[in-house]
Order: structure tokens, then C-alpha cells, then sequence
């Protein structure tokens, strides 16, 4: 089995069956915020058009590149994942696509002698209402790539198993915390825990699969935009949520995991008869990203600076659209179908407008009266402070989930009354009838695995209310607190009360054995 890296979390694989090509991310992402790092303009790209299957994770844009995916023979076969919403198979039907093989989440199936298993996850917090991780598997290799999907029940990972190579993300993807306005000495310890749990986590996966090789990859991106410029981890700060391949290679090591590989756009994983070998396409210059990363995302910015002019040019005019009566008009009918979210938000979400040149400050989304409306003020317990510009272009494109666009930008200011509110990010992935009926239906539905454990003197229930994962796997308890290690969410064991978010409670209670 040979590998070809492509960036970011794109793989080309070759067999002596077929040839896949997975997650290609060529085009900037959210309104040119995202780069991939280390850059990949440079490879041929002709070689891998033609694949014989092509695998999309999901459908975030630095994992679902439609400008790319045009130019991708439409011959190829989609493996697609058990989604219970039909949005990447629309998206690519709509980009000609027509064959698609439909797999079961976690039952393997076999094309001529490859094997394909798809984990998919459904949750409405897992990427844009979905997610999922692939294991390929032919005579030579079993490879897993978990891309940046966070799987709870890893004991169906393991069953897979053994693996020759694991490709897992390890670096941020979130604007948390460093979009919010926390006083400086709480975003910083606040950015600090992210940067180590982000990492932890992926630690945590590597033991747990526990791999022949491990590949870090799925980030970090890049931020060549004047705006965003400072968001780059230049010199390893503790506090920067960006880290790159190497610090998390080295932590492994700290570890006692010796089995990482640096991996560049254009390297090649070679695994055959238990052997992994790695070429690089220039054996000199393949560290350059990592050893001097200021000169190198300098000469990339230079690059790319008519086309980041270009897209900023794109962004709406402000007198394009009559932004509260068409914003009424697509989300009040949301709302009125969306009791249970409304209820988990109970507020108003503001969109406040920097350097407005009218009278319009900003949009209130009124989640107790179900209305929208100017802005004149009101408190909001989540408040953006953006350029109206994006607000517009999203109105424009009628764009239905403003998390895989406007919110991973990271363009934008934010303020939060309280801990976090889930409901507030899955409501703004979720701006259609369809979106909205699905997510409502997920809130109200019951796990159906009515199942407990107990650790140190407590019975605790097995799947975590967050993203269902396997608390007797990802639950770390001490003092009292239950720690989940997907997340890093907190629950008080005496009361089952989340510590993390306000909407979500554990079920738990002391163990007397002797009663």
C-alpha cells in the first residue's frame, strides 16, 4: 500500500486493488481565513484526479473542497458514510457525482479485495451534523484514518484492528478561546488548557489504537491574512492553540511513542509486510515549515496576497440586501421549529456590526419571542462583533450552516454570558427545515443504551450526555469530578451537574456496597 500525503488530512492511496483519494483540501477555506500547512499549491494535482474511489470525512471545507472536487473524475465511486442526514451525498451529486457506495456504520465491506469500514458519526455536535473516520485494509496494510473525528466507542476502533498506520489530528480547529473577549489572564490560561487537551486527546487515541506508525496530521492551517496573521504559533507559545506536527511529535516521544513520522504534501508512506518506509519530495527543505516558520509563511503570504485581495473584494455590498427582513423571513420559521433549542439558548444571540455606515448596528435572534430584529442594545447571553459584510455574503449565498463558514473564519469578536451553549453553535449549522427538524429530533431522542458503571465509589452512566462517548474509557474521576476526556467536560458526581455547560446533567449516584 502506498500513501501519497496531499496537506492537511488528504491522502491518495494506492493498492494493488484500487486507488482512493481522501479529503483533498486545496482551495482557502472559510472567506480565505484557512490555509493548509504546510502549503500544497505546489504539487501536481493531475495524478490523483482519476481515482478509482474518493472518500469525503465530512463536510467541512478544509475536508470538502468543491473548487477541487470539480476537476475530479466523475467515474469515481464515493464511499459514503452512514450519515443520517443527506447533505454530502447532495453536495456531491450536485457537483455530477452519480456513484456512490453506501456502507453501514462500522460493518466492513469488501470492493474486490479492499476492505472499507466507515465510522460515522451523527450527532448533531459532530461536524456539520456529521463525521466520520475510514480503515482501509488489503493484504499488504491496515491503515485508520481518524482525520480530526473523534470516535467514543473505541473498542469498535479496536476491533478493526491491528493497525499498520493511524493518521490522527493532534492541533486546533475552533475559535475557542481565542475569538472571545475573556480578560487577558483568562485567555491565556484558557488557550493554555486548549493547546493541551487538543493534544491529550490525540495522545490518548494514539495508545488506545495503538498503531505500528503514527501520522499527525488534519492541521494545523494557516493564517496568511494581515488580520489573522497573529493566530500562527511562530515560537512554540504555550498559549497558542495552533501547534504544529513536530510539538506534538515531540510530546509523544515525552511519552515514550517513538513510532510518529513527519509527513509533508508530497511525502510517501510505503507499508508493506509490516514494514512502514517514508520519502519526502526533497529531503533538505522538508523541516523548512518547521525551523523557520515566520520567513515561510512570509513568502507563502506573498503569494497569495492578490488572491486573499480577490476574495475580500468578493464579500458583499453593504446595500445588497435589506439584511433584517430577509433574515426574518429565513429564521422565524427556524425558531418556531425549533423549541428545544430555543429553550437551551433562551436569549437573544446578537450580531453586532463593526464600522456600519447606517443606522443598522446589528441583527437580534430572539430565542425566547422567536423573532429577529434590529439590534438597539438589548443584552444577548452570545454576541458577535463582525464585519457586516459576512453576515451578508452568508444571507446572500443562503449558506445554511454559518459554523463551516462565518464561525471558523475566526473573523469576529465574541461574548458569552456563562459557560458554553452548545445550542447556540448546533442552531447556526442548522439553517434549514430539513437542518432544524433533524437536530430537534436528535435533542429529543433517547440514547436507547441505558447503561452505568462504577468507578471509586460511584455508579455513573456509561455514555456521556455531551457526544455520547464511553465514559469507561474517556471518564477520568478525582475529588469527585468526572472528567471526559473527548471534550474535557466536567460533571459534579454528587449532583450530576455539568460544570462545562449549563444543558446537560449526568446520571450518577453513590455506591454502598454494604447496605
Amino acid at each position: 500500500m502506498r500513501i501519497t500525503f496531499l496537506g492537511h488530512v488528504g491522502f491518495f492511496v494506492e493498492t494493488r486493488q484500487a486507488t482512493v483519494l481522501c479529503d483533498p483540501w486545496f482551495t482557502p477555506a472559510y472567506f480565505g481565513s484557512w490555509f493548509p500547512f504546510p502549503r500544497n499549491d505546489g504539487l501536481d494535482r493531475s495524478r490523483v484526479t482519476s481515482p478509482d474511489y474518493l472518500y469525503l470525512s465530512h463536510l467541512h471545507r478544509d475536508h470538502f473542497d468543491p473548487a477541487f472536487l470539480a476537476t475530479v473524475d466523475k467515474r469515481a465511486q464515493v464511499l459514503l458514510p452512514d450519515f443520517e442526514v443527506p447533505f454530502l451525498e447532495r453536495e456531491l451529486s450536485n457537483l455530477g457525482f452519480t456513484r456512490f457506495v453506501r456502507t453501514t456504520s462500522g460493518v466492513p465491506v469488501d470492493l474486490e479485495g479492499l476492505s472499507v469500514t466507515i465510522f460515522a458519526m451523527n450527532q448533531p455536535a459532530d461536524g456539520p451534523l456529521g463525521d466520520s473516520a475510514l480503515v482501509l485494509a488489503d493484504e499488504d496494510a491496515r491503515v485508520l484514518n481518524q482525520n480530526d473525528a473523534r470516535p467514543g466507542d473505541v473498542g469498535a476502533l479496536l476491533e478493526q484492528g491491528p493497525y499498520d498506520a493511524q493518521f490522527v489530528q493532534f492541533s486546533g480547529a475552533i475559535w475557542y478561546p481565542v475569538a472571545y473577549d475573556f480578560p487577558p489572564d483568562e485567555l491565556d490560561r484558557l488557550a493554555r488548557e486548549k493547546r493541551a487537551n487538543e493534544m491529550q486527546r490525540a495522545r490518548q487515541y494514539v495508545e488506545w489504537v495503538g498503531a505500528a506508525n503514527v501520522f499527525p496530521c488534519a492541521g494545523p492551517p494557516c493564517f496568511l491574512d494581515d488580520d489573522l496573521w497573529k493566530l500562527n504559533d511562530f515560537d512554540r507559545d504555550p498559549a497558542n492553540i495552533f501547534p504544529d506536527q513536530t510539538v506534538f511529535l515531540e510530546l509523544l516521544e515525552s511519552h515514550g511513542i517513538d513510532r510518529g513520522h513527519l509527513i509533508v504534501p508530497g511525502s510517501q508512506i510505503e507499508l508493506i509486510g509490516g514494514r512502514c518506509e517514508v520519502s519526502h519530495p526533497d529531503d533538505a527543505a522538508h523541516r523548512e515549515p518547521f525551523t523557520d516558520k515566520r520567513g515561510y509563511l512570509e513568502r507563502y503570504r506573498d503569494d497569495w496576497k492578490p488572491w486573499l485581495e480577490q476574495e475580500r473584494a468578493s464579500w458583499s455590498d453593504a446595500d445588497a440586501v435589506d439584511l433584517v427582513e430577509t433574515m426574518r423571513v429565513w429564521f422565524e420559521p427556524l425558531l418556531a421549529a425549533a423549541p428545544v433549542t430555543s429553550a437551551g439558548i433562551a436569549g437573544n444571540v446578537v450580531l453586532a456590526f463593526t464600522g456600519a455606515d447606517d443606522d443598522l448596528d446589528g441583527i437580534v435572534i430572539d430565542f425566547v419571542d422567536s423573532t429577529v430584529r434590529a439590534w438597539k442594545g438589548e443584552d444577548a447571553v452570545y454576541r458577535l462583533e463582525l464585519d457586516r459584510r459576512l453576515v451578508e455574503t452568508c444571507v446572500e449565498r443562503h449558506v445554511e450552516d454559518w459554523v463551516n463558514s462565518l464561525f471558523l473564519s475566526c473573523r469576529f469578536r465574541a461574548h458569552r454570558e456563562g459557560p458554553f451553549n452548545e445550542y447556540v453553535m448546533t442552531f447556526f449549522k442548522a439553517l434549514s427545515p430539513e437542518r432544524i427538524a433533524y437536530v430537534e429530533a436528535c435533542y429529543l431522542a433517547t440514547h436507547g443504551r441505558d447503561e452505568f458503571f462504577e468507578r471509586d465509589g460511584w455508579r455513573i452512566e456509561r455514555w456521556c450526555p455531551h457526544r455520547q462517548a464511553d465514559l469507561t474509557r474517556f471518564g477520568d474521576v478525582e475529588n469527585g469530578l468526572l472528567t471526559c476526556a473527548l471534550h474535557h467536560w466536567q460533571f459534579d458526581l454528587a449532583t450530576g451537574r455539568c460544570l462545562t455547560s449549563d444543558d446537560r446533567h449526568l446520571r450518577c449516584s453513590r455506591v454502598d456496597h454494604g447496605a
